[in-house]
């Protein structure tokens, strides 16, 4: 495929010679990760006419390579689009989980940050440039927008200059490349381009104070107003730098030598307790990986015949048979965990390794690297429930021809707020829109969140009948509340309002808890309430399916927003 005008990090593949594919690398998978990262760079969507153009691919071969992308789950094709769906976010999920350092340090950072008021960062090294692992964020009018998985060069950053303490002569080299053919910065969309490049010998500078210091800082180089301070967390094992952990503000509440003054010491006592916990957490037992791809991709190809493409799919579950427990993965162990012939694994494993996204150790094993990150979770890592849930609820309402919706609970409890619906094309419907509030004691949604909730904490408000049928008495909705939550969903017939019938089901987070209710709404002479649950439950149940195993996906490394 033609090269782009401007060559981005992600785009580059093996700095050595980026000119040379192996001959036993899988081109169906080469173009597959392309079109993953265009999509990516797009923010998420893209038409295929446009995926035709920024790959130079064929539109044939975009078509075969965005259905088998759309028949993994990685992809809808919504209208004229292609558009990326929280699965892929699994393999992204992948990486992290066997890097395991935002499953050990999250919460310290998510306490520095609170306890200072500002935003604190994870970040790892990706060849030249910075990779973020965990955001925790302030929510203000002026905040961070940089999400997980996003890449920044490491000139322009605190990290970066901590990372560079560690680089090779080859890595320097490899910077002066990259720096000479993108003066500009524009391969890193994460960041504004640069107006005023500098000389290289300023960054190492930067980078042989910061290995006397032994912190960085970013004063304004990434963008004016945006300042930060970082500190190397070490690899007990190593000694070499595991990620920088950087507090970020802004002008107006610190300048970069308040940083280093004011909060430069708690974030060297939060890093030690950091690296205490690398210390002390032991090393976690080999989990079982995925089982029955093989046979998965098997069957969708023989159901699908050429639209399929095969080896992209093959190539794709290799990177899910990496996790916790399996950090570092012999090509057996590969092949045994994705059930592929050893044959097929070790061919995506070389294209893994040409495209960046594997490395293979002295010891015969292979790893994943942080540019895993780039095939979709930047476009995916901000994304809220009620978008996870909307595809799903349109689904639904397709089949039940009925309006669908999604809600939770107001902060006050004793409501609850549409946050996603799909409304169905009737001469008589249900007229309401998201951001509508109701009582959450009268509504079969309502039930389903409160049903979850221990009695001390229920918050019904002023239990007022509504029409004739309306539950009031505290004692009858408790036992009912009892009834809803033993048999997984609630039946309001004409209590919210006359001629009104619904039902609805809880969506659960991975903990179990119930975060929103999904539901559907009709006139009472559509469907009698016997049929609603022999008819609509069903259906219910599998889009909350549906829509959790998306969410629990999203919600692994990333905070969903559920209101």
């Amino acid at each position: 495929m033609p090269a782009k005008t401007t060559p981005t990090m992600d785009d580059a593949v093996d700095v050595r010679d980026p000119a040379v594919v192996p001959a036993e690398a899988v081109a169906p998978l080469i173009r597959g990760v392309a079109v993953l990262r265009e999509l990516t760079e797009a923010g998420g969507t893209l038409s295929p006419s446009a995926l035709e153009r920024a790959t130079g691919l064929a539109r044939s071969t975009v078509d075969r390579i965005t259905a088998t992308l759309a028949r993994m789950g990685y992809v809808r094709l919504d209208g004229r689009d292609v558009v990326l769906t929280p699965r892929l976010m699994e393999l992204g999920n992948a990486y992290l989980a066997a890097l395991r350092l935002p499953a050990l340090l999250d919460a310290r950072a998510d306490e520095l940050a609170d306890e200072l008021d500002e935003s604190v960062s994870l970040a790892v090294a990706d060849r030249d440039g910075i990779r973020f692992i965990h955001q925790a964020t302030r929510r203000r009018a002026m905040s961070l927008s940089f999400r997980i998985g996003d890449l920044l060069p490491a000139e322009r950053t605190a990290p970066g200059a901590l990372f560079a303490t560690e680089w090779t002569d080859a890595d320097r080299r490899a910077w002066r490349a990259r720096r000479a053919a993108d003066p500009q910065d524009r391969g890193f969309p994460a960041v504004p381009p640069r107006e005023h490049p500098w000389p290289d010998e300023e960054f190492e500078r930067r980078a042989a104070q910061a290995a006397v210091d032994g912190w960085a800082l970013d004063d304004q180089l990434i963008e004016p107003g945006l300042v930060a301070v970082a500190v190397p967390v070490r690899d007990p094992h190593t000694g070499r730098i595991a990620c920088a952990a950087s507090v970020v503000s802004h002008t107006s509440r610190h300048t970069a030598a308040g940083l280093r003054e004011t909060l430069l010491p708690r974030l060297r006592v939060a890093v030690a307790d950091m690296e205490r916990e690398l210390r002390q957490t032991p090393a976690p037992e080999p989990g079982s990986g995925p089982s029955g791809l093989a046979i998965w991709t098997g069957a969708s190809k023989q159901e699908l015949g050429r639209g399929f493409v095969e080896s992209l799919a093959r190539g794709l579950t290799v990177l899910t048979a990496f996790g916790e427990g399996r950090a570092a993965l012999t090509l057996t162990e590969v092949a045994k965990a994705t059930g592929l012939a050893r044959a097929t694994a070790r061919r995506a494993l070389i294209t893994y390794e040409h495209l960046g996204l594997v490395t293979a150790t002295a010891h015969r094993t292979f790893t994943l690297t942080p540019r895993v990150l780039s095939l979709g979770f930047p476009a995916l890592a901000r994304t809220s429930l009620a978008e996870i849930a909307t595809p799903h609820l349109a689904d639904l309402s397709s089949r039940i021809h009925e309006s669908a919706s999604l809600a939770v609970l107001t902060p006050a409890g004793d409501e609850i707020q549409y946050t996603a619906r799909v409304a169905t094309n009737r001469v008589m419907s249900v007229n309401l829109t998201v951001g509508t509030r109701l009582p959450a004691y009268a509504t079969s949604m309502g039930r389903v969140l409160l049903a979850d909730l221990p009695r001390t904490r229920r918050s019904l408000g002023e239990l007022r009948p509504l029409t004739p049928r309306t539950l009031t008495d505290p004692a009858a909705l408790d036992r009912l509340l009892a009834e809803v939550h033993a048999q997984g969903y609630a039946l309001v017939d004409e209590e919210l309002e006359a001629g009104l019938r619904s039902i609805a089901v809880p969506v659960r987070d991975h903990r179990g808890r119930v975060v929103a209710a999904l539901n559907t709404a009709m006139h009472t002479t559509r469907r009698t309430p016997a049929e609603c649950v022999s008819d609509l439950l069903p259906e219910l149940r599998a889009t909350a399916t549906a829509i959790e195993q998306d969410f629990h996906t999203a919600d692994r490394f990333t905070r969903v927003p559920t209101a």
